[in-house]
């Protein structure tokens, strides 16, 4: 809400019931055009970040731009670790969420931190087993991102320093893949930053968006006072808060991203991945359920 009310189109999406990467890949595009969008900059978290990287291979002209966090490049740990995975489709709902619920930390965390784990179990709870065996499909369907046409210079790593399901040696995956990419490191936040550190994660998603050429539009957003209330349903036009951006080389389709802030604002440093990355200990985890996959259309 605060994106949007800044001037950044947001789209925040639930992954459908689909069985394939191939799959994703068609029904992600499909939405797409149906919301006439045609350009995106895709802000993921774990197996988001993945499926991001997997549809900006495959479709290197539709995405502008890449925001990662806690994700991976192949899937191979995970689809090790469930060996029963040929029989997903027919396991009992509750085994699922179990299974699903067991990469989460358990004991003491930070407030915000424990919050959001607490609305993700809520939001698992809520899933049903179609939905479940399809992201654990997903996250275990033996697959790996290529090389990308889309230069490091549009890609932010976003990693948290503590705790996290994805395993610390596939995050230094992502870093070893893209070593000129710009790196934002949060010190702490779990599996969903974006729900315990929603501050932090805006800022850098913002400065994102503005190091690869898009600013906010305050001008067309509809529907919102100064104040933060809404306004009159009437403003809304075709469903969307407000108009695309003149079609240019600044007219991308954006992640979760915001930023009015100065880089120099930013609590923590934003700063190239050295091309070397030293190996940090290895946090061994089950396949995360946790996902989030956003789109800022400007």
């Amino acid at each position: 809400m605060s994106l949007s009310m800044k001037g950044y189109r947001v789209i925040s999406i639930d992954v459908p019931q689909v069985w394939n990467h191939h799959e994703w890949i068609h029904s992600f595009e499909k939405f797409l055009d149906s919301m006439n969008i045609h350009h995106v900059h895709i802000y993921g978290t774990s197996l988001g970040g993945f499926l991001a990287q997997i549809f900006a291979q495959q479709r290197p002209r539709r995405v502008k731009s890449l925001v990662l966090s806690n994700t991976f490049l192949e899937t191979h740990k995970f689809a090790a670790a469930l060996p029963w995975s040929p029989v997903v489709n027919w396991t009992p709902s509750f085994l699922l969420k179990r299974y699903l619920l067991t990469g989460i930390q358990d004991g003491p965390q930070e407030p915000f931190i424990a919050d959001s784990v607490d609305f993700v179990v809520g939001q698992v709870e809520t899933l049903s087993r179609e939905d479940l065996s399809s992201r654990l499909l997903l996250n275990v369907n033996v697959a790996s991102v290529g090389s990308l046409s889309l230069p490091d210079c549009f890609i932010t790593v976003m990693d948290t320093n503590d705790y996290s399901a994805v395993p610390q040696q596939l995050k230094d995956q992502v870093n070893e893949r893209y070593p000129s990419a710009r790196r934002a490191v949060l010190r702490t936040g779990g599996d969903f930053p974006f729900l315990s550190r929603p501050d932090e994660v805006t800022l850098y998603l913002q400065l994102h968006m503005r190091q690869v050429g898009v600013e906010p539009r305050p001008d067309l957003v509809q529907g919102f006072t100064r104040g933060g209330s809404s306004g009159s349903s009437n403003d809304h036009k075709d469903g969307n808060s407000f108009d695309d951006h003149p079609k240019d080389d600044g007219d991308r389709s954006s992640v979760d991203s915001e930023m009015e802030h100065s880089e120099s604002e930013s609590p923590y440093s934003v700063e190239p991945i050295p091309a070397s990355t030293e190996l940090a200990n290895t946090v061994l985890g089950t396949a995360n359920s946790a996902q989030h996959v956003s789109l800022l259309c400007s």
